[in-house]
């Protein structure tokens, strides 16, 4: 039998992929940069010629005066189009490029019709004012709407470009005029005092004691004032003075500032604060070679591919490879199974290099299998480049936060309303805390401290301290293990109030109630969103309590309008357990040590090949896969200018926390004394049924943590039910019994 001859399919010629080839990309741009110097030459007669006089010629019959930023602006074009294929990928914004076509336009036409409104078409055939193109748009403007129209119309337009080219907003120019009119005002106020005390000074009417008696007044009045400024809660509720008191002047002249600051606007942050991200990208050189091995390599174990996609991200490049066909006598060609690419990855990472390779093999939603590959040099991303990004903007949501880009170099967003609990885990350094910083400066940027509310725990004490003093927080940043337990007990209470509140207005929830609030005239309540920077130290002080009081805020605190962001660096099945997986529908995974600790907090493998410095995989609420991402970086300058400019906005604020109220006796820590004695008698019961003490029994019957079950038992050490410590091991004697009563 002779084999049948094969023909092999014409190959089209694909003008598309030929115009979009790196190399002829950067031989245009060179010929554009080309053509801008030596028109720029030609335009300072430095070099003159026969077609360069016809070119220059025609470009000043249709330009004018225009031809002088038209040259430049291809010259530019031509430069950034070679650094687009060679150094960094530039980002092509439509904005300003259509702001700067809009004001240059308007300019040709403004020349024209102000310069030329004599004779018009002078200045065309002398080759200067508008030329063609601005004599044609003022002599339509002029004809149909009049010369004062024709131009107020064109300044309009040209304020327009100005501002879309430079991204001068509204908000911008407003800012501007009142950082204006303030220093015009202060002028204007220093004046007037300077000359008041001059004219005052040589009027010596006034008495001696009267004078006297005025600065002993004057002094407590100036020192009142900035305590008055600024009151709390407690302090508006002062108690009246009696009948027969002389009415004071500090009060009366410090009333009316505090009613200014509580009526005063706070404004939100300026993205000057955050520092703009700068690196190196990958370039097409390295794509290229990169491409070529990841072909060559699977092709020498007999699979035949082609990198049919290129998506290069701040981390890693993801290549697309599509599974090509191996051939086979007589039974035809036989597709390259997704199973066998994804088998050689050890393979692929010796080729290429690389320390560590992930394969998605499919990517979701493309026909692609993805190898991701790590970039040589590791380019940071800013929140301030996710915040200015349209998609950040689309959210309109005050719990929108930044987490970073995906392989493409797209921004990643999330709504914290929408997800509503986050759950973080990953190795040590890995960049979990990183993390918890770009979320709260998202939320400190999107929000005042009336519309929000931070409670931070961290048990680390060096991470989130640097907080201390924000006025969106509660208190201060809790660092006391032994306090942690009360805090969310707390947030616990806090929910439940709140509910009770939404009950007697009959809202569902934090928004419907705010608005019935906002119809009365009373003040609407805050989010709070609780940050918890190590859940593993907090779970081995007190697990069942701990575990108890997380699972049930996050089941219930969404309507209310609390969220929780809970981080680890042991995502073991004892500290991330079941319950609290249910409730953490939204998860960020960093690097791993292994796959049964990627199973843990993903359900899924792939967090043990990422590399650190906030490479991570983001699984959202709403989503069956996880998604790679290149974490937000926040530095330390960056955090503490933000606090200082909440701090100069709002001043000093209380540093009691509401949780400290339930730490003290009295009528605010009944909740805290109820329920130690209830704690307490369910002690003294456990102890009469079964007979024996020890800490570790309460413990596990009434889900404790170690200090409070120490604690109950000096207590009933104390009261005379149980004997004193028997040796180590053994349990204490139950003096009181089942037939005998205790007081």
């Amino acid at each position: 039998m002779t084999k049948r001859s094969r023909k092999k399919p014409k190959t089209r010629f694909n003008w598309r992929a030929s115009l979009t080839d790196p190399l002829l990309q950067q031989i245009l741009s060179l010929v554009v940069i080309a053509l801008g110097v030596i028109t720029l030459l030609a335009l300072f007669q430095v070099t003159t010629g026969r077609w360069l006089d016809a070119w220059v010629d025609l470009l000043q019959y249709w330009l004018g005066w225009g031809v002088f930023p038209a040259v430049v602006a291809i010259l530019l074009a031509g430069l950034l189009w070679l650094q687009h294929h060679l150094d960094r990928p530039v980002k092509w914004r439509w904005r300003p490029i259509v702001g700067a076509e809009l004001a240059f336009f308007s300019l040709l036409a403004l020349t024209h019709a102000i310069a030329g409104r004599g004779a018009p078409w002078g200045l065309v055939e002398e080759g200067w004012g508008g030329g063609l193109i601005g004599w044609a748009i003022s002599i339509m403007l002029l004809t149909y709407l009049g010369w004062p129209a024709t131009v107020l119309i064109l300044l309009v337009l040209l304020a327009l470009g100005l501002g879309l080219t430079f991204d001068i907003t509204f908000a911008d120019v407003k800012r501007i005029a009142g950082v204006v009119r303030g220093i015009l005002t202060g002028r204007a106020k220093r004046r007037p005092a300077r000359s008041a005390t001059r004219r005052e000074q040589p009027r010596p009417s006034q008495p001696a004691h009267a004078r006297s008696t005025s600065r002993r007044e004057s002094a407590p009045r100036k020192a009142a004032l900035p305590v008055q400024a600024r009151p709390s809660r407690k302090s508006s509720r002062a108690v009246s003075p009696p009948a027969d008191a002389e009415p004071q002047v500090a009060p009366a002249v410090a009333a009316p500032s505090r009613r200014r600051r509580r009526r005063r606007k706070l404004a939100r942050p300026p993205l000057d604060l955050l520092n703009e991200s700068e690196g190196p990208a990958l370039t097409d050189k390295e794509i290229r070679e990169k491409s070529q091995i990841i072909e060559e390599t699977l092709k020498q174990f007999g699979l035949p591919v082609e990198v049919t996609e290129v998506r290069v991200g701040p981390t890693v490049t993801q290549f697309g490879v599509s599974p090509g066909f191996v051939e086979r006598s007589g039974t035809g060609g036989r597709k390259v199974r997704v199973g066998q690419i994804s088998a050689l990855t050890d393979d692929l990472a010796l080729a290429l290099a690389a320390s560590r390779l992930r394969v998605e093999a499919p990517v979701p939603g493309r026909p692609i299998v993805g190898i991701e590959v790590p970039n040589s040099e590791v380019q940071l991303v800013g929140v301030r480049e996710v915040m200015e990004t349209g998609l950040f903007r689309k959210l309109d949501s005050p719990l929108a936060v930044a987490l970073g880009q995906d392989v493409a170099g797209e921004p990643v967003v999330a709504d914290m309303a929408t997800m509503p609990h986050m759950l973080i885990a990953g190795t040590t350094g890995s960049g979990k805390s990183v993390c918890i910083k770009a979320i709260i400066t998202c939320l400190i940027y999107n929000n005042t401290p009336d519309e929000l509310r931070l409670v931070m725990i961290d048990p680390k004490m060096v991470e989130l301290v640097r907080f201390n003093g924000l006025p969106h927080l509660y208190g201060r940043v809790e660092v006391d293990l032994e306090r942690v337990v009360r805090v969310l007990r707390w947030v616990a209470l806090e929910m439940d109030d709140r509910y009770k509140h939404f009950a007697a207005v009959t809202a569902r929830n934090l928004d419907d109630y705010n608005r019935v609030m906002k119809r009365e005239g009373e003040p609407p309540l805050p989010r709070i969103v609780v940050l918890v920077d190590e859940l593993a130290d907090l779970m081995m002080l007190a697990p069942d309590e701990v575990e108890r009081i997380i699972c049930r805020i996050a089941q219930m605190a969404r309507a209310t309008g609390i969220h929780l962001v809970v981080a680890t660096q042991r995502p073991s099945v004892d500290v991330v357990t079941g319950l609290i997986k249910a409730n953490f529908p939204a998860r960020i995974s960093f690097a791993t040590v292994s796959q049964v600790d990627s199973r843990v907090i993903l359900d899924t493998l792939g967090a043990e090949t990422l590399l650190g410095r906030g490479d991570m995989l983001y699984l959202a609420a709403d989503a069956g896969y996880p998604v790679r991402v290149q974490g937000c970086f926040v530095s330390e300058e960056e955090v503490e200018r933000l606090v200082d400019f909440w701090r100069e906005q709002v001043g000093p604020v209380e540093a009691e926390a509401p949780w400290e109220r339930m730490m003290r006796p009295g009528e605010s820590g009944r909740v805290e004394k109820d329920m130690d004695d209830e704690l307490l008698q369910k002690a003294i019961a456990l102890v009469r049924g079964t007979g024996s003490a020890s800490a570790s029994l309460l413990q596990r019957r009434l889900r404790i943590g170690h200090p409070r079950a120490a604690r109950l038992m000096q207590e009933m050490e104390e009261m005379g039910i149980i004997g004193p410590p028997e040796a180590a091991g053994r349990t204490r004697r139950v003096i009181i019994g089942d037939d005998e009563e205790y007081g």
